[in-house]
Order: structure tokens, then C-alpha cells, then sequence
């Protein structure tokens, strides 16, 4: 992820991130799945899957946190 698709993911609204990370979720599940049966051609995108995931869960969670303060 480049450092301006960052910036904007932080700008987003709570709604517009948990639909982003529903996607990449289920995206992740297909890979994981086709990679289990047949290897995929870059496997590496399983990992920068599951870091897009982590990272989408951290500005959810510091939007949390900011709205309870």
C-alpha cells in the first residue's frame, strides 16, 4: 500500500473501512483456498493481503478509540 492509498484509508469513514475489509477478507479466503490447491503464482500477495487486513483493523480501532474519548 503506497503512503497516499494510507493517508486516504485513515481519511475514510467507519462504514467505508469495514466494507474495504469485508472485500479484502473474502479475497484473502479465495487466494488462500486456490493457493491450497493449486500454487499460485505470487504467494507473496497472501501476505500483503493479510498486512492490508491488519492495517485496515488499526484505523478502525483507532477510530474507536478516538470516538469514546
Amino acid at each position: 500500500m503506497k503512503t497516499k492509498e494510507k493517508e486516504t484509508k485513515k481519511n475514510q469513514t467507519a462504514a467505508e473501512l469495514q466494507t474495504e475489509l469485508a472485500k479484502l477478507r473474502e479475497k484473502r479466503f479465495r487466494l488462500s483456498f486456490k493457493h491450497k490447491v493449486t500454487p499460485l503464482e505470487n504467494p507473496i500477495e497472501l501476505r500483503t493481503l493479510r498486512r492490508d487486513i491488519a492495517r485496515l483493523e488499526t484505523y478502525l480501532r483507532q477510530k474507536q478509540l478516538a470516538g469514546k474519548e
